[in-house]
């Protein structure tokens, strides 16, 4: 087996997509960007939907360029997107309609709706999920509920990354740790849970077989590999859940260690052997999803960056164009502890003009609305980060011990002032890296599906071996307590 491969990574975010070129060899792994574009909901019929087609088309184009950028032929294609959301096909493979985007509201009323029918206890035992009105099942739920025309059309319900792969290689799969998110899934067996569809009158028939992650499921289909100009590379389906991706590659050596995959959402969790559905998960609503090589990721998904990209885009609109550098240097300078907000209210969910929308959680709380804009996301980053706090803590509670070192991965640890903001409020060490979390992850699994990286330990050690790791050791750790304590439950 040739010392050095190259893989093609495409690793679709909420705001942008990117198309990847790796290469391992000698127990390191380099990474060049070869295909950026914009990502985003797009407004058809009043509804929020992906522009799937155009995204497809960019896709091809990315593979094609990274194709082309090596003389080293790649060995793989591996593709990676956001959970929950998913495409319709009918009995001839043909989409049916867009894919709906997560945040559109047409699922709003279906959490209580899944309760009256199910009960919120059965539900949560049968899947082991956190309850969020983006989960598949509420989005599946009010298709059914509307008789939606599309549903009586549709033979096979196909997740994002899976259906981006579908159009590539012609087979219809849906990979484990995408599916977990669905909270249709039975996480003690990693099947579909006949409970669930039962229970909600669901048509189970639509759901693909689940395959593990690191399958190899075919190759670029010869209409395709033509289309694109390059040779039938293998299709694997990776962790194709971009957090199952990111956690894949924490730089993390054995040890008590959480990590936290930072952007647009922050997901926190602990990698464990095999699910816990108990009363403390219930209680705190942990959600049990599925990670590489046969791993739980135990974790809770928290808003994020999202309220600071969306209050970004809000001023920009305004005629203040800021960069997220400004706007970090603005937070800096501004007052700490002048205000909290929980940044997992329901109100901060929806795109939209978001500073209104936290004074009104202000005032409701009764605390005073602010006007400057460095001040506005300073709250935001503190509000994250003793939500992290809360998290780690609950967290600790259900494992039985304490957690000595967070390592966020992602886009997010850009932010340098979160990132220590973070360490502050935990009173734990921090160690932030790489960004590319979700591409090395992606690359490497594909690695490991052919061979040439033997266990997930060595695929860690490829990542602490290949890229820059930056430590943040708390500070004011009696200040942000006493913040903490006056706010939080």
């Amino acid at each position: 087996m040739p010392q050095t491969r190259t893989y093609i990574a495409v690793d679709l975010g909420a705001e942008s997509g990117r198309v990847i070129l790796g290469e391992v060899a000698d127990g390191r792994l380099t990474l060049k960007e070869i295909h950026r574009f914009a990502n985003g909901p797009v407004d058809v019929a009043g509804t929020l939907r992906w522009d799937f087609d155009r995204l497809l088309a960019e896709v091809k184009t990315g593979i094609g360029k990274a194709a082309k950028a090596t003389q080293s032929p790649p060995v793989g294609i591996g593709i990676d997107t956001w959970g929950v959301d998913f495409g319709l096909l009918d009995a001839e493979g043909r989409l049916i309609e867009p894919p709906y985007h997560y945040r559109d509201s047409r699922t709003q009323g279906m959490l209580e709706r899944a309760f009256d029918t199910m009960g919120k206890r059965a539900i949560y035992d049968h899947t082991g999920i956190q309850f969020m009105v983006l989960n598949s099942v509420y989005q599946l739920l009010a298709m059914r509920t509307a008789e939606h025309p599309a549903l009586a059309k549709t033979d096979k319900l196909v997740m994002m990354a899976d259906l981006f792969a579908y159009f590539l290689c012609g087979r219809v799969v849906s990979e484990y740790t995408l599916a977990s998110t669905t909270q249709l899934m039975d996480m003690r067996t990693g099947q579909w849970s006949r409970a669930m569809f039962e229970g909600l009158d669901l048509p189970m028939r639509v759901m693909p077989a689940v395959v593990k992650p690191g399958t190899i499921i075919g190759s670029l289909t010869p209409r395709v590999a033509a289309e694109i100009g390059c040779e039938r590379i293998p299709v694997v389906a990776v962790g194709t859940h971009d957090t199952a991706s990111a956690v894949a590659a924490v730089p993390a050596s054995p040890g008590r260690w959480a990590y936290l995959s930072s952007g647009t959402w922050s997901l926190m969790g602990v990698e464990i052997p095999q699910a816990i559905i108990d009363d403390k998960t219930f209680e705190h609503e942990f959600t049990n999803e599925g990670g590489v090589e046969g791993t739980i990721r135990l974790l809770k998904n928290i808003m994020g960056l999202w309220l600071i990209q969306e209050c970004k885009r809000q001023w920009q609109r305004g005629g203040h164009d800021l960069s997220y550098a400004e706007i970090a240097d603005m937070a800096r300078k501004a007052a700490p502890f002048a205000a909290y907000i929980d940044v997992d209210d329901r109100r901060f969910l929806a795109p939209g003009d978001m500073t209104p929308r936290i004074n009104e959680h202000l005032m409701r709380t009764g605390q005073t609305p602010i006007t400057d804009k460095g001040q506005i996301v300073r709250v935001v980053m503190e509000s994250l980060a003793l939500k992290y706090r809360s998290v780690m803590e609950r967290i600790e509670d259900v494992v039985g011990h304490r957690v000595d070192v967070l390592h966020i991965v992602g886009g997010g640890i850009q932010n340098e002032l979160l990132c220590q903001f973070t360490a502050n409020a935990l009173g734990k060490k921090v160690i932030t890296g790489p960004i590319e979390a979700t591409a090395a992850g992606n690359i490497l699994m594909q690695a490991r599906a052919v061979g040439q990286i033997g266990s997930l330990e060595e695929l860690r050690a490829i990542v602490r071996n290949s890229f820059e790791l930056k430590e943040y050791t708390p500070q004011d750790a009696a200040a942000w307590t006493k913040h903490y304590k006056k706010h939080t439950p």
